[in-house]
């Protein structure tokens, strides 16, 4: 199932929300329905964490996380880090890292066992990244893009990538992930995928513009509905002319 939502008239859900299997981090604001959406969907399998990151609420945007561990960045506060791990299920390790590209939710994609990384991540992050996250890190661009985070999405079911990303770059990448790929956009025709919406194995939340040929994609690619992937090829062809036309 695929639900759409926006925080405080934004529909960059991405950049405010961390969805993993294992718990979900949401930014603390006076924002009540955006939160009951989570609440209500999540609260019965994963625990729904309100928290800031470096006082920030843009929670997404700063950290990267799986049902095994959170990285976060080290603009996080001692405060925060302890409320963080005071919050988490006791089988997720967290880390606090120093990386100039600290935007971790920017230049990190990945699943509970493989991780997409921007090519100039330091290499101490990607150590810490793998020991943390528990997975495998591959150093990639997506259609020239840097910024794996903000332009892909992955799940342990399947991933979506940047629009104008090759056909023979999909291919490719799907059988380094040994995921099942496809192209796609949100929020009304944006590439920016991990900006735009989160997922997780069982469910997805993408911003208010999404549309409803969107939202059957995700829901196909990420398996979240009866739907299967035999469906993706129509419906990537549909998408394709509804943002040319």
């Amino acid at each position: 199932m695929a639900l759409r939502t926006q925080f405080q008239n934004s529909s960059e859900i991405g950049v405010f929300v961390k969805l993993t299997n294992s718990y979900c981090l949401v930014p603390i604001a006076e924002c009540e329905a955006f939160y009951s959406v989570f609440e209500g969907e999540l609260s019965d399998f994963i625990k729904v964490i309100h928290t800031t990151i470096g006082g920030c609420r843009v929670v997404g945007t700063l950290c990267v996380g799986n049902k095994n561990g959170l990285l976060v960045p080290n603009s996080t506060t001692d405060k925060e880090l302890q409320h963080l791990r005071n919050s988490l299920p006791d089988s997720v390790k967290i880390a606090r890292v120093e990386e100039r590209l600290s935007a971790l939710g920017n230049v990190v994609a990945c699943n509970d066992y493989v991780a997409l990384v921007h090519p100039d991540l330091d290499r101490e992050t990607e150590e810490v990244l793998a020991d943390t996250l528990g997975v495998e890190v591959f150093r990639q661009t997506l259609a020239d893009q840097v910024l794996v985070g903000s332009y892909s999405c992955l799940t342990n079911q399947g991933g979506m990538v940047h629009p104008k990303t090759p056909i023979e770059d999909q291919d490719e990448l799907s059988s380094l992930l040994q995921l099942p790929l496809v192209a796609g956009t949100v929020n009304r025709g944006s590439g920016a995928i991990g900006a735009g919406m989160v997922v997780n194995d069982w469910i997805a939340f993408c911003g208010r513009d999404t549309t409803a040929t969107e939202i059957s994609l995700i829901e196909s690619i990420f398996k979240l509905s009866d739907k299967g992937p035999n469906n993706i090829n129509q419906m990537r062809s549909v998408l394709v002319e509804s943002m040319t036309s």
